[in-house]
């Protein structure tokens, strides 16, 4: 099997610069996850390589294996039928940071977020838990799949930040970071003509709606 393409250079600070709304606005692509997959402290940002994995409802046995395969600079994607437990705690994030994941983007739950926070591992999930799970089924580990509904696959670009989650497939990266990027410019002149006195409604071509309003 061919190895996904490689990020954009650079791809995580531009994706900073810009963030997950505005790529997602310029990808035209259905790539927005469930906006319930939320950070779990104020500020966390991931920009990096999708590794995807699946766990069965209430058993976190792949999160186990997937850190024994996972490329460091990655970005764990687990589902779990949007199952909320404690699939993830303050033990694997120690083990993720040796192992050199930068984040976790869960559709279940977490728990030890006093701790998580304050290691600043970023994290995203639908829940918090403290409920435990069982160890006794991986029904998949770093295989394509879909999360809350978006198509991932090992390679693909996630993006979070405080506004939600994106997962950019990785042949559409580049293309989207420069539409990001041309429509971060385009926006940033329309405020400047904002302050200059210019109305929404004049410079987004709705002024028809001043008359019928």
């Amino acid at each position: 099997m061919s190895s996904p393409p490689a990020p954009p250079e650079d791809f995580a600070a531009r994706a900073r610069t810009l963030g997950s709304a505005t790529l997602y606005e310029a990808s035209g692509l259905p790539c927005a996850v469930d906006p319930l997959v939320r950070t779990i402290w104020s500020g966390a940002f991931i920009a990096a390589p999708a590794y995807p994995l699946v766990c069965s409802p209430g058993d976190n046995l792949s999160i186990h294996i997937a850190m024994e395969r996972v490329p460091r600079g990655s970005v764990l994607v687990v589902g779990t039928g949007n199952f909320v437990a404690g699939y993830w705690g303050e033990v694997l994030t120690v083990a993720a940071e040796a192992a050199g994941v930068v984040g976790l983007i869960i559709d279940g739950g977490v728990r030890d977020v006093a701790a998580i926070t304050a290691r600043r591992f970023p994290v995203f999930a639908r829940g918090i838990s403290v409920r435990g799970t069982v160890k006794a089924s991986a029904p998949s580990v770093g295989q394509p799949t879909t999360f809350t509904g978006v198509p991932v696959a090992q390679g693909d670009l996630v993006v979070a930040d405080d506004d939600g989650v994106i997962i950019i497939p990785a042949g559409q990266a580049e293309r989207t970071i420069t539409a990001g990027e041309a429509r971060a410019a385009k926006e940033a002149t329309m405020m400047q003509q904002l302050t200059q006195g210019a109305s929404t409604l004049e410079l987004m071509g709705l002024t028809e709606w001043r008359k019928s309003a």
